[in-house]
């Protein structure tokens, strides 16, 4: 943590709260039970900080009708938190909703500001250029960098904020959000994420929301609204907050006006503000100025003045204060939180003194708070009162004059360098009028938007773009990019985008490639393998030779081959070994087609020197290539997850090692923390269970599918995860977490449309003969036996279903069951691994008398201890034990069963060293 020079002192409130300098007294007025709670969680987050226990924030909601007083008791609360915590603010804005993480910046940098330059570093740890562009403080990303992942940004500000309460232990951090129904979604989304991971282990803040009731409508904020909801779910208490009685309005009365107010004055006061406390004061502070009398003759003149403090009503007295104070104040309702003098004086024209003259007016009129300074507009930017006046404003510019200056105030935040991203809030309201500026424009702001992780920003952008529209000439290209903006989260979108625009002229070769190979991926994301493979094909077929022709063959025999059902699996296989039969790995294109090939060659069987061989060329020193890594966006996760894959079932799961942590360290330092990461723990996984150590092996398994879990459901890496944690534990003997598994992840029939990750058919039949429904397992083995064989696969570690196969049959049927264990041992033999030489050899033994069967045992646990795969040399060494009788092979499989984490069986093993007995 950084050093006590760099420790942050306390926020104090910022600019969303400066308009309560004293909160207005009828805001407060019956509120004591909320201020109650609001001081119990207070004491509650400071007692659990102070005692270094667990920790005791949590959620609090303050959710009330507009002018009911949310913002003023945040300000209290602000007030009563102040000198035991470190308080963050933040309010959103009707206008900024669509500006990305723009309260996270509001909350965050304030406590930042607070550390040295080593100390923020710190605080962000390896991902600070991930996490730094979105909060504002380093440029984001260049456009040719891996893609953002905005989930790895989100989670990035977790731990960001993780790390910030850690050091602020002494003053526990409070969250204030106000207007929170007008936060930016990745906000929303950002905070929702926090208070549910954080929840199980308590929440070391406490985070204050405070928003008006959600319309339940769905728009374009949906998923913002989301989070808003599910905060609110599991919030420590929900506070509606009501309108003022009769009591406490003529309470009220009185205390402005004096205790001469009569009851028929309080009575029509309630009346006509419906007991809202804006409403009240504002007109309070009306009868004041008016200098009436608070009696029953000037009770009737109440509902006039109340109509002039909201909707039309407001609108004409903004208009009666002249032409300058209302063009100042439209100025500001397009702003928003950019009103500083400098963007005020370019948007109205005015000088200083004309600024200074109307601001003081529109104060005088409660329309605007005065800025905390000696000096109006001492470069603070400028406030309406309260959001119901911001809300009149911002309607009651006329639908022109509201477009022109929102087009100035682009210009103007752009002459002021403040970027592309920044002025496309304002680019977003503006007419269509085919200008091509205003499009380099939005597609400059959707670079950035996608490099800060806001991929949702960068599409507004881009379809705003579209209708704009874009010239001939570009048009294609920004359906290209609008296609690549949603290829991480809306895969669907994507493949339409791309399609279209591969219809239209304006893509070169290269973008044509790309945009071939990205709805490839899209298609292929979104279980549609066919059709991916469809896609690469025609478009390699009308590719000159080169390296992007190359690549477009490359994805196409990977979604081939991808695919669970293939009419001629045999035909693909030989045209990809001719293909590739001369390369040297000479290039990128070269290397992928290689690796593809090495994969293929896995699958089929052939000899694991030749596929090891292959997968060798496919990489550069042991590594992917340069341009071939894990975050590469040209070639995809795809190229080296083959590699690493062959390579583990081809008895060299060091190198797969090698490969997959390079891969969570590269998707971990990216942010890629959804569906990539997710799958690189899941080959972790496979990993440590072809190595037998089983309790590792589902470590990573579970985590890969908790943070798959938080992508979708229903994913392709679902379907592999779920069926190597299934066979992991049955190898652990844990048949019953082994079905639970397989029922809460719908593992079994109907299969995806893409292969599993090892074969699914074979391990659901081996769950089902765990669970002596042989029958089953019989009907499925047979129906993998044929699908497999069918293609021409044969790697019988990848797909064991002979050796289950065969043993479900033998009591029943043992000719057949020999047979199939023959053909098995055969495959095993051309393949060549000590793996599959050891479990076929130990399957043959069955059909063998027993003078054979202890020979071919004997070889098999030769076998398996020359290999990397310590459980089925574990079981080899028991059947051994059964064979022959032999204490030193029951021995020898108790402790590597023990040291496999194969629970049940090192306890056979345990039973029968026990009893003096081989095990049955």
């Amino acid at each position: 943590m950084p050093s006590e020079a760099e420790q942050p002192q306390p926020a104090g409130v910022s600019g969303s709260f400066t308009a309560l300098a004293r909160p207005e007294r009828g805001a407060l007025l019956e509120r004591g039970p909320e201020l109650a709670a609001a001081c119990h969680a207070v004491d509650a987050l400071v007692a659990g900080a102070t005692a270094g226990g667990p920790a005791r924030g949590g959620v609090l909601v303050l959710r009330g009708a507009p002018g009911v007083g949310k913002t003023s008791l945040l300000a209290e609360i602000h007030r009563m938190a102040r000198d035991r915590c470190t308080v963050l603010t933040a309010r959103g804005g009707e206008t900024l909703t669509q500006v990305p993480f723009h309260l996270t910046r509001q909350l965050l940098q304030p406590a930042l500001d607070g550390y040295g330059p080593n100390g923020v570093h710190h605080l962000f740890g390896d991902h600070f250029d991930l996490v730094a562009p979105a909060l504002g403080l380093a440029p984001p990303p260049a456009p040719s960098a891996a893609p953002v992942d905005p989930q790895g940004v989100r989670d990035g500000l977790v731990r960001l904020l993780d790390r910030l309460a850690d050091g602020l232990r002494d003053r526990p951090p409070v969250l204030l959000v106000d207007d929170a129904h007008w936060a930016d979604t990745e906000t929303l989304t950002w905070l929702d994420a926090f208070t549910r991971t954080r929840q199980d282990h308590g929440l070391p803040v406490l985070v204050v929301l405070a928003h008006r009731p959600l319309s339940g409508e769905a728009d374009d904020r949906a998923d913002g609204t989301d989070s808003l909801a599910a905060m609110a779910d599991r919030a420590l208490l929900t506070l509606g907050l009501c309108a003022l009685t009769r009591e406490a309005t003529a309470e009220l009365a009185r205390e402005a006006l004096g205790d001469h107010a009569d009851e028929s004055f309080c009575q029509e006061l309630w009346t006509v503000t419906a007991g809202n406390p804006y409403e009240t004061v504002e007109l309070l502070a009306k009868v004041r100025d008016r200098t009436l009398e608070p009696v029953a003759g000037t009770a009737g003149l109440l509902r006039g003045l109340a109509a002039g403090a909201r909707g039309g009503g407001l609108v004409a007295r903004l208009e009666a204060l002249g032409s300058g104070p209302t063009r100042l104040a439209w100025a500001v309702a397009v702003l928003g939180a950019d009103s500083t003098p400098d963007l005020l004086a370019q948007l109205t024209g005015m000088d200083a003194r004309e600024l200074t003259d109307h601001t003081e007016r529109l104060r005088t009129a409660r329309i605007v708070t005065a800025p905390p300074s000696p000096h109006p507009l001492a470069g603070h930017p400028l406030e309406f009162a309260h959001p119901l006046i911001g809300s009149a404003v911002y309607g009651s510019v006329p639908a022109g004059v509201r477009t022109a200056l929102h087009g100035r105030a682009a210009w103007a935040l752009t002459e002021a360098g403040h970027g592309p991203a920044a002025a496309s809030r304002h680019l977003l309201e503006v007419h269509p009028d085919d200008d091509e500026d205003v499009v380099r424009r939005l597609r400059a702001a959707a670079v950035e938007h996608l490099a800060v992780g806001a991929p949702d920003a960068a599409r507004r952008c881009l379809e705003r773009a579209l209708a704009e529209p874009p010239g001939p000439a570009t048009y294609a290209r920004v359906l290209y990019e609008l296609g690549c903006a949603s290829l991480l989260t809306a895969p669907a979108a994507t493949v339409l985008h791309l399609r279209s625009a591969l219809d239209l002229p304006g893509l070169d070769d290269t973008l044509r490639t790309d945009a071939t190979y990205r709805l490839a991926q899209a298609l292929a994301h979104n279980n549609q393998l066919q059709e991916a493979a469809r896609a690469v094909a025609a478009e390699a077929a009308r590719t000159p030779p080169g390296t992007g022709r190359r690549r477009l063959q490359a994805a196409h025999f990977m979604y081939e081959g991808f695919q669970a059902v293939e009419d001629d699996g045999p035909d693909r296989s030989r045209r990809l070994a001719e293909l590739t039969a001369g390369f040297t790995g000479a290039d990128n294109s070269e290397r992928a087609l290689v690796a593809v090939r090495g994969f293929d060659a896995m699958l089929r069987g052939e000899p694991a020197d030749e596929v090891v061989r292959l997968c060798d060329l496919a990489l550069a020193d042991g590594r992917p290539a340069r341009g071939l890594g894990w975050t590469d966006p040209t070639w995809g996760f795809e190229i080296p997850a083959l590699t690493g894959i062959a390579y583990a079932f081809a008895d060299r799961p060091d190198r797969a090692e090698a490969l997959f942590t390079e891969a969570v360290r590269a998707f971990e330092i990216s942010g890629w923390s959804g569906a990539h990461l997710a799958f690189a723990h899941a080959l972790l996984g496979l990993v440590h269970r072809r190595r037998g150590d089983l309790p590792r092996a589902q470590h990573h398994l579970e985590e890969a599918l908790r943070l798959a879990d938080r992508v979708g459901e229903g994913l392709p890496v679902h379907w592999d995860t779920a069926c190597l944690l299934v066979d992991t534990l049955l190898a652990r003997g844990r048949t019953a977490e082994a079905r639970s598994v397989a029922d809460r992840h719908a593992f079994g029939p109907p299969w995806p449309g893409a292969i599993v990750l090892p074969d699914g058919p074979s391990v659901l039949g081996r769950l089902l003969l765990a669970e002596g429904r042989t029958e089953e397992a019989v009907r499925t083995l047979e129906e993998a036996a044929e699908a497999l064989t069918t293609r021409g696969r044969h790697h019988v570690v990848w797909a064991p279903w002979p050796f289950d196969l065969a043993r479900a049959l033998a009591p029943v049927d043992p000719g057949r069951a020999a047979g199939i264990a023959a053909e098995a041992l055969a495959h095993a033999e051309r393949l060549g691994t000590p793996t599959a030489l050891g479990e076929a050899l130990r399957c043959s033994a069955l059909f063998a008398d027993p003078p054979e069967a202890r020979d071919l045992l004997t070889r098999a646990v030769a076998h398996l201890a020359a290999s990397p795969s310590r459980y089925e040399e574990a079981r080899a060494h028991l059947d051994l034990a059964r064979a022959t009788g032999s204490p030193a092979a029951l021995a020898r499989a108790g402790t590597l069963a023990a040291t496999c984490g194969a629970d049940a069986l090192a306890a056979t093993a345990v039973t029968a060293r026990a009893s003096g007995h081989p095990p049955e």
